[in-house]
């Protein structure tokens, strides 16, 4: 292994060895304020100086969040400047991903004609990395105008296939489905071109994984909340990035119950992992299984894009754990109720 390549393993060890312990967070759920969760932050742990210039008593969540991304963003590129075969392309899959939650923000704003918020929740570091014009964005009022916005960039071909319905709502879920197929699509083909051997192994079942249980949190929701017909329910799958095969997911797909759904996953390889996570809520099992394969693979691991990656995967988790954290005692909730969100 080169220096280089030890120094990657030791910088991302050593950042993540600073993220926040069980005692942070027994300390922070202690707390009976949203100022005492800011001033114990800013104090003890590593956000603080992110949080340096924010005033603990008026603080607002959503420049708050912004911040923590920011820094988790900053973080992570620190990271991806050190020599390593596929930095380029994970740095670009972050980029690529932080749009694409951008672009379906937009799209749900546009549904429910808000769009004016979009640009006071849009993260500013982004603006120096995308190719997305955010002012044209920010202005549009309409589809069309939407699609105007974006033809000069990679999604427009993916996006200009859609059109409102007779009530003019956008179907979301399906052009969410289309852009996390391209960023999957452009990640798996990077790995496959830039790695080989234990590294693209690593990695393939890292974000195979991730995708297997995308796709059966996707199939319970689907069944659950809208109750939509198995046909239907297969369009909204990404099953060409995935380790489970096509007759399995038909088979979820077409399952009579929740319950049996879970049967089935947990019938599979990856799906035994189900049993080992600690979840409360189904819509918990996707996250945890990440964050278990992320820290799993930061400290066992050899090669320094699959630490990296589990990095950057490792990084995302605690800023939810940290905004849940916030919410949490911003709206007096048990200290039990908060600590079930947290994925540690």
């Amino acid at each position: 292994m080169s220096t280089t390549s030890y120094a990657v393993l030791a910088k991302a060890r050593a950042k993540y060895g600073k993220f926040l312990t069980e005692r942070d967070y027994t300390n922070i759920l202690a707390c009976q304020s949203v100022a005492e969760v800011m001033v114990y932050l800013k104090s003890h742990t590593h956000y603080a100086s992110v949080l340096s210039e924010v005033n603990e008593r008026d603080v607002h969540r959503g420049r708050l969040e912004l911040l923590l991304r920011q820094y988790l963003f900053d973080e992570f590129d620190t990271l991806c400047r050190y020599d390593s075969s596929v930095s380029v392309g994970f740095s670009q899959y972050y980029v690529e991903k932080t749009e694409v939650e951008q672009i379906i923000r937009f799209l749900v704003l546009l549904n429910s004609n808000s769009t004016e918020k979009f640009i006071f929740q849009f993260p500013a570091f982004l603006s120096k990395h995308t190719e997305l014009d955010v002012y044209k964005l920010a202005n549009a009022g309409n589809y069309d105008e939407f699609l105007a916005a974006l033809n000069n960039t990679s999604y427009y071909d993916i996006l200009k296939v859609f059109k409102p319905d007779k009530k003019g709502f956008l179907p979301v879920s399906d052009i969410e489905n289309k852009l996390y197929a391209y960023i999957f699509k452009n990640m798996l083909e990077l790995i496959n071109k830039k790695t080989k051997g234990t590294e693209r192994q690593e990695l393939l079942t890292m974000f195979r994984t991730v995708n297997d249980y995308n796709i059966f949190s996707r199939i319970l929701r689907l069944k659950k909340y809208y109750q939509l017909p198995p046909e239907v329910i297969k369009t909204n799958m990404l099953p060409e990035y995935s380790s489970l095969s096509p007759k399995l997911i038909d088979k979820m797909c077409e399952a009579e119950s929740s319950a049996e759904v879970f049967q089935i996953m947990q019938s599979t390889g990856c799906g035994r992992l189900i049993g080992k996570i600690g979840y409360k809520h189904a819509s918990d099992i996707s996250p945890r299984v990440q964050f278990k394969l992320a820290k799993k693979n930061i400290h066992f691991s050899n090669n320094p894009s699959v630490v990296m990656i589990s990095f950057m995967f490792l990084s995302e988790t605690e800023l939810m754990n940290v905004i849940s954290l916030i919410e949490g005692i911003r709206y007096q909730l048990e200290p039990k109720t908060i600590q079930s969100l947290i994925i540690h």
